[in-house]
């Protein structure tokens, strides 16, 4: 199933260009409330296996990984070193260390986190999967795209998933980071950047309400209300079809030859 964001060449310049000041400017935030952070919903002790994005190693993903294991999960890198794509080491090990890692987990199972192409790796695996995974959470993930060219799909994964993302995203197009919701589907949005979604106090706190569901209990994200103003409204099917919509008429206007107003 695509979603369908076949006009859309990536964010705008100005995201782009405000990459870095706000991934430092989210770091900082972290590094300031995480010991207001440690006193998220605790964990049940499971297993959450944390994958970075593309060019990054275990070292990006460090800090989230110390903040879940003082929330009480068993918190893991992928431990394959620079993530350059999916090379068949990658494939072959994170297939391997699913099926190895879960086994040390209530029930059997791991939850997946991952980080842009990380999230990608990580709702595949779901697929793959499915009987040793808890849910899966991505952050700025670009799985809604036909460019992946290895197999990623934006069809609805049959375990809880939770889509993180941000519309000021600098370097995927925010639509392609979105998923259809429904019944354990969900999309969360945060306000800052794609490098910094990993130390996003409002991403992390989400993250560690999801992770601290009972297993079989998932249920869509409520946010704290005195926290209310961190989580803008997220994106839902009905804005898209207003876009769908207004691009069809623009194509229809584009082919009779005549200007088209939105």
């Amino acid at each position: 199933m695509e979603i369908g964001w076949k006009g859309r060449q990536g964010p705008p310049l100005v995201d782009l260009s405000l990459e870095l000041p706000r991934t430092w400017a989210a770091f900082a935030q972290f590094t300031a409330v995480a010991p207001l952070l440690t006193r998220a919903p605790k964990g049940d002790g499971h297993t959450v296996l944390v994958m970075p994005g593309f060019l990054a190693s275990d070292l990006s993903t460090l800090p989230l990984r110390r903040l879940l294991g003082r929330l009480g999960y068993d918190a893991h890198g992928w431990a394959l070193g620079r993530n350059v794509g999916p090379t068949r080491a990658v494939v072959d090990g994170l297939s391997r260390a699913v099926q190895e890692i879960a086994v040390r987990s209530p029930e059997g199972k791991l939850s997946l986190v991952g980080w842009s192409l990380g999230g990608v790796y990580g709702r595949e695996l779901a697929r793959r999967f499915p009987e040793r995974v808890r849910q899966v959470i991505t952050l700025g993930s670009p799985f809604n795209t036909m460019n992946l060219g290895f197999g990623a799909t934006a069809d609805p994964l049959p375990v809880p998933s939770t889509a993180l993302y941000t519309r000021s995203d600098g370097i995927c197009d925010w639509q392609t980071t979105v998923q259809r919701v429904d019944e354990r589907s969900e999309n969360i949005e945060v306000r800052g950047s794609h490098c910094g979604l990993g130390v996003n106090p409002a991403a992390v706190l989400a993250m560690a309400d999801r992770l601290a569901q009972p297993a079989g209990e998932w249920a869509p994200f409520r946010p704290p209300g005195a926290l209310r103003r961190w989580y803008p409204t997220p994106w839902s099917p009905a804005e898209h079809e207003d876009d769908a919509a207004a691009d069809a008429a623009a194509a229809a206007a584009a082919a009779k030859g005549t200007a088209w107003i939105a």
